[in-house]
């Protein structure tokens, strides 16, 4: 029979462990595995101790420390060597579990677990001090730790080099041992060093680098308490210092890069790498449907990543009281130093980029998500004395919605508590958002403290304009100067063809190449922006949230408003409203973006603002609103959402017609330089709305209503604006044609065309193309005015036959009849009148058919028959 193997001795057993875990032995003995290091110096003073050379748990860090300060051939570098004993500890540990004695099991844990939390601490003690232990090795560019952090990933290509040369993975344990067991001031420098490489690792990189594995880490060490209190406290959490601007907070803030990742293009200066729209964008003529909706779904899939991590990492922040007020902080101070943003030329030098504010409009947006449930009930949270009182955002600057900034300033002086008389009655309403209210507003008395909700409400409206909103203004001016690129490249190209020159050849080339840049900027606004319909969305829940919250200010949705405007709604920021109009136009021409949106609460505060100067002073914005109403016409919508908003919707039913008519009205005087133009498109809006609502019975008789109320009201103002555009118009229109008929004439007399010197080519074809636009603009709305003036008139003559209008009626009548059959009328012949809007015909039977409606034969026979144009 085989004798038994005799049994080690703990000391044995204890010895074993620690020299496969540390890889030292005390015994000059030759050995396989070249990773075993020879503590000759450590050895001989144990010896002179009268002690055996054996590995104990007394003498277990006296080892380590002697291992790292040494210098030995072929070793590892210090912290590769401290992951390698916490790993190699883990897998005796594992092996140490099968041992059946317990307490031999339970001496030989204490052992390991002694082991882990010594190459733990070293690994801190070399992080913090890396001077301490590097002896003969090259400091690493970025932190050994951050590949570990990454581990999980395929790889981590850090800032100015790799930093996952040695191929380590995390062993199991080891970041929470790292992470968790150890104080603040141990961890701080550590910390402090993390995020400077995280945030250089992510700050040349687009949409289409990597970026993933950066913000993993991010995510993963502020999630650690010690983590989240580095982070806020670094001296680059908010940049510091005189030369500190939007831009410098966007490139040396910790977090600034990763909210700088985008595929949104920014100034050269910043440019970041894979170019998206060369690798995703380029000669999109030309490309396979299928390869540019690859690209919008990448595109779309990781900035939805982005903004999840980075809203993730927000979140935990904000959840950890002792980091939250550091969060608003920053929030507020990147606000504050990109205010400029709102301007209409944004210096890109000096404000952060269009990719960063729209990122941070989605993660503001994910903030809110909580307290925008169906039914609002948490917007009684959200305190208007903010916009007066915060010690974060000055928002008393802005343009208010009615008050000018004396009129807030004086009415915060006279009157230091809001809606004291209405408190008591709105004590018992739920959603009253007065008890908040009816504190002291001046700031003589403090900066209130105010909840996050109502922190994160203010912050997100003017980060969602500053970035989602100034983004759909700078894509709606991309996509116009893209047209006019266009437009511009064709009549070069036509020029060229009549009069060829080295000049229009080199414009010709600088063109086609602005074109292809501008398409490739286009598409990756589309990408980012068009194709994120989620976002949108959640954007117009914000919105409906915000218009919601402002109608409280008034009394709720109930018509008719009051007879006056409460200050504490005339004092609100003007873009709270603009911005949300804005939105919805945008959204509205995005497919199924509005699908499953109420937009009921929309619908309602339109229809109460859109005609009360008295609330909202700025024309402009409610002539948006009109803009809104055309998107959603069931002609154009993109959506089934709006299919009821016009035809089963009681305020609209009852006051939509009414205050169309006044806004037409009451645009006649915006206020600004430009008031002439302007209004004609703003009444071809709402003159396009009309049509559509005479065609529905229900708007049609309260039509018929308002005009028999309002005979010598509001409908005599429509219709004397109606007849003097529809004059205007015209005439401007048929001057035009005679203009381009003699430009014509020019060019169809070849020999003589071709004669003239190519600058006055160029020149006058310039002229005949602009003549055309001109012409077909006006022309356009000419008609529409023509044709409103005779479906309306078919069905209520009444105001037309009024004293003061018969004479202005007649002479319009006369007018039309002279230019379209008078002596004149072949004059206004052209090769293509479609193109230019121009149905002369039509026309004509539109005019001859009003008169017949007016019963004016006897006026227009007056008036004509000295013309000898009078039909028969």
């Amino acid at each position: 029979m085989a004798s038994q193997k005799p049994q080690k001795s703990k000391e044995e057993r204890e010895d074993g462990i620690l020299r496969k875990i540390f890889l030292v032995s005390l015994l000059d003995t030759m050995n396989n595995d070249t990773r075993i290091v020879y503590l000759e110096q450590t050895a001989a003073e144990i010896m002179s101790e009268d002690r055996e050379l054996r590995l104990s748990i007394d003498i277990m860090e006296r080892v380590l420390i002697d291992r790292l300060s040494g210098e030995f051939t072929n070793a590892e570098n210090p912290f590769n060597y401290l992951v390698g004993c916490y790993r190699r500890a883990y897998e005796e540990g594992k092996k140490i579990s099968n041992i059946k004695d317990q307490k031999i099991r339970h001496e030989l844990e204490i052992v390991v677990k002694q082991a882990k939390k010594l190459s733990v601490s070293y690994c801190r003690i070399h992080l913090g001090n890396p001077d301490m232990f590097s002896t003969g090795y090259v400091k690493p560019s970025v932190s050994p730790l951050l590949p570990m952090i990454c581990s999980e990933f395929a790889s981590f290509d850090g800032y100015g080099g790799s930093g996952s040369s040695s191929g380590q993975s995390c062993p199991p344990g080891f970041l929470d041992d790292f992470f968790i067991y150890a104080d603040y001031d141990t961890l701080e420098p550590i910390f402090k060093g993390l995020y400077e490489d995280l945030r250089g690792s992510v700050l040349k990189v687009s949409a289409l680098g990597n970026f993933q594995q950066p913000l993993r880490a991010l995510k993963i060490l502020s999630s650690f308490p010690n983590g989240a209190k580095a982070l806020v406290n670094h001296l680059w959490w908010i940049p510091k210092g005189a030369y500190v601007n939007g831009r410098v907070i966007e490139m040396m803030s910790i977090l600034g890069p990763f909210f700088h990742v985008s595929a949104l293009p920014d100034n050269a200066i910043f440019k970041t790498e894979p170019d998206v729209g060369q690798q995703c964008f380029s000669e999109s003529s030309t490309r396979r449907p299928g390869d540019l909706l690859s690209s919008f779904a990448t595109i779309k899939n990781v900035m939805n990543n982005l903004c999840d991590g980075l809203g993730d990492v927000l979140l935990s922040l904000l959840k950890n009281t002792d980091t939250r007020e550091s969060v608003l902080e920053y929030l507020a101070e990147v606000i504050k130093k990109n205010s400029s943003r709102a301007h209409l030329q944004v210096d890109p030098l000096t404000c952060a980029s269009s990719g960063m504010f729209v990122n941070l409009s989605a993660v503001m947006i994910r903030l809110c998500e909580p307290f925008l449930d169906a039914n609002l009930t948490k917007r009684n949270k959200i305190d208007p004395r903010y916009v007066f009182v915060n010690s974060r955002l000055d928002l008393r600057e802005l343009t208010a919605l009615h008050a000018s900034s004396e009129e807030v300033a004086a009415w915060i002086k006279k009157d230091n508590r809001i809606l004291q008389s209405q408190e008591a009655s709105s004590s018992g309403d739920n959603t009253s958002i007065v008890s908040p209210m009816a504190k002291p507003l001046s700031p003589c008395g403090g900066n209130p403290k105010y909840n996050f909700i109502c922190e994160c409400f203010f912050m997100t409206a003017r980060v969602l304009n500053l970035g989602l909103l100034n983004a759909f203004s700078d894509f709606k001016h991309l996509v116009q100067d893209l047209s006019r690129s266009e437009d511009t490249l064709s009549t070069y190209k036509e020029m060229q063809a009549q009069a060829p020159s080295p000049q229009l050849e080199l414009d010709i080339a600088r063109l086609e190449k602005e074109i292809e840049m501008h398409s490739q900027e286009k598409l990756c606004y589309e990408a980012q922006l068009l194709r994120d319909v989620s976002l949108l969305r959640r954007a117009l829940d914000f919105y409906r949230l915000m218009i919601v919250w402002l109608v409280d200010l008034v009394g709720g949705f109930n018509m008719p408003l009051p007879s006056s405007c409460p200050m504490l709604f005339a004092c609100m920021p003007e873009h709270f409203v603009e911005d949300a109009m804005e939105l919805l136009i945008f959204s509205s021409r995005v497919p199924r973006a509005l699908d499953g949106i109420v937009l009921d609460d929309f619908m309602n505060f339109i229809i109460m603002f859109m005609g009360s100067p008295e609330f909202i002073r700025n024309p402009y914005l409610r002539a948006k609103m009109v803009e809104v109403l055309n998107c959603w016409m069931p002609s154009r919508s993109n959506s089934t959402s709006t299919a009821t908003l016009f035809e089963g919707h009681q305020l609209s039913l009852e006051y939509l017609v009414r205050n169309l008519l006044k806004l037409y009205v009451d645009i006649e005087f915006t206020g600004s330089h430009t008031q002439f133009y302007d209004k004609f498109n703003i009444r071809h809006n709402i003159a396009e709305l009309l049509e559509y609502l005479w065609q529905v019975p229900s708007h049609r008789n309260r039509w018929k209503q308002i005009a028999k109320e309002e005979e010598k009201g509001v409908y005599l103002n429509f219709l004397n604006f109606l007849i003097n555009d529809s004059i205007y118009l015209l005439d401007e229109s048929l001057n035009k044609i005679h203009e381009l008929k003699g430009i014509e004439a020019e060019m169809s007399n070849t020999a003589e065309w071709e004669s003239r010197p190519a600058q006055e080519r160029q020149e006058r074809t310039r002229q005949f193309h602009s003549q055309e636009n001109i012409i077909r603009i006006d022309m356009k709305l000419a008609m529409e005015d023509v044709n409103m003036l005779a479906f309306t008139s078919n069905e209520i003559t009444v105001p037309f036959l009024l004293p003061e209008m018969v004479e202005r009626v007649a002479n319009m009548l006369n007018y039309f009849l002279l230019q379209l059959a008078g002596p004149q009328k072949n004059s206004l012949t052209l090769k293509n009148p479609e193109k230019y809007e121009f149905k002369p015909k039509e026309l004509l039977t539109q005019v001859w058919s009003m008169s017949f409606s007016f019963s004016l034969y006897f006026i227009l026979f007056f008036f004509c028959v000295p013309f000898d144009i009078f039909p028969c």
